[in-house]
This record gives C-alpha cells, structure tokens and sequence, in this order.
C-alpha cells in the first residue's frame, strides 16, 4: 500500500514539474491538456490556449466521454477558492478549418479544482449561438456542469434546461464573465450587467474548495486576460429571508 501512495506521489510530482507555465503580469498558468503561449492581440497581453487533442483525444461518437475534461491553464498560487468572485475578460475564435462540426466557442472557468484533476465545478459559454435567431439554441449558450460525474450530456438528460441558459455574447468580441460563488449557488454576470444571465442554485460536485482555471474545449482559440479573483466568506441568508414564486 505504501509502495502504492509513493507511486502516486511520484506522478504528481512528475506532472508538475513538466507542465508548462506560462506568465502573465504578476500571474503564472499552468497548461493542463492545453497548448498555449502569452501574445499581444489588440494591443494588450493575452493568454492564447487552445485544446490539446494528442493529450485527450477527441471523439466526436463519444463526445460525453471525450468533453468537458481537464483541459485548462491552472491559475497559480491560489490553491483554495471556495466562495467569492471570480472575473476574466475572454474572446473566443473558431478554429479553420474545424476539427468537428459542433464546435461552438466553448470557453470559460473552472473552480474548486482538485490538485489532481479529479474533480472541480464549471460555467462556460457557447458563443457561437449567443445571438442566434433561434430561440432553442440561444438557450444552449450557457453550460454548467460538475466533473467527473455530471458533464453537459448527461445533465441534458436528467434535468433539461436546468443547468443551460442564454446569454449576449458572440464569437470574436471580448466578453467580461464573472461567477459569483456562495456554498452551492453559482451566478454568472455578462459584460458588467447589473442582474445576473444564469443561476445554478444548487452545484452537484463534492469539492468545496480548490485552484481556478481558464477552459477552452474542441475546436476553440480563446484568448483571456485580466483574470481577477477575490475570495470571500460564506454569504449566509438571513433568517426569514424567502423567494417569492408569482
């Protein structure tokens, strides 16, 4: 058992010291399953990563396997947000040619990640339908959903349109996404919006705190910037305090 732990230690160990690191202002990203370099795009530093598909390929007939996995650059030094803000400004292209013909833009954030990649909670946007003129795909627009055990398909499956939402966004412009984190509830705000696009009032993953990360997934080039979080403590209801169903 001993020769077991020390084995695992060693392949954390390892990966650590290998996986690239990038540096940005004052803060250091650490590439998980994501190529990645630090670039001037309109005139400001930004982080460019992309999806790396010989790290986690990708299958387009497996696609609840084969998404929505640790494919990230990890914010160092800060290895236990739980609750508080978390806000990065963000601009999704497409990548040509397509690697699959789904391919939305996904972009987004990470939180709560386990050291290991084992488990960690998500809000992401498709933008490429945030401004579509069908109603059912502007509803697809944003995702959460908590890893390992409940990515996008199979949330679609066992609680439709609970955890997708709509939201103003596009493909190349930046966007300003900021998640509002308190115990199980997660808000996403859009572009400096004073009332909130989507609310997951109740996440579904075990982790309670862990690292922050910038996601991209198949077929997306996101750029990311300006990434700032602020840790807070748990915001509490006061007693009484009740929703209102009309």
């Amino acid at each position: 058992m001993k020769n077991k732990v020390l084995i695992l230690i060693l392949a954390l160990f390892s990966w650590s010291t290998h996986a690239q690191v990038l540096k940005l202002k004052n803060q250091e990203f650490e590439l998980h399953n994501v190529t990645g370099e630090i670039v001037t795009f309109q005139g400001k530093k930004a982080l460019k990563i992309e999806r790396d598909l010989n790290a986690i390929p990708f299958d387009s007939t497996r696609l609840e396997a084969t998404v929505d996995e640790p494919h990230y650059a990890r914010l160092l030094g800060l290895e236990d947000f739980e609750n508080g803000t978390i806000e990065v400004k963000m601009y999704s292209q497409l990548q040509n040619p397509a690697p699959y013909s789904g391919i939305a833009g996904f972009i987004g954030l990470y939180f709560r990640i386990q050291p290991d990649d084992s488990a960690f909670e998500s809000i992401y946007l498709r933008p490429k339908v945030g401004r579509s003129d069908n109603q059912l795909r502007r509803n697809h627009t944003v995702q959460y959903f908590s890893y390992p055990d409940y990515k996008f398909d199979t949330l679609r499956k066992i609680a439709p349109h609970r955890y997708e939402g709509s939201a103003p966004v596009a493909l190349n412009e930046w966007i300003t996404m900021r998640i509002e984190v308190n115990g199980e509830t997660a808000e996403l705000f859009i572009n400096d919006m004073k009332y909130s696009s989507f609310i997951v009032d109740k996440m579904l993953g075990k982790t309670k705190k862990g690292f922050v990360g910038l996601y991209v997934d198949i077929g997306t080039i996101g750029y990311f910037r300006d990434l700032k979080v602020t840790k807070r403590a748990l915001q509490v209801k006061k007693a009484g305090e009740k929703e209102i169903a009309i």
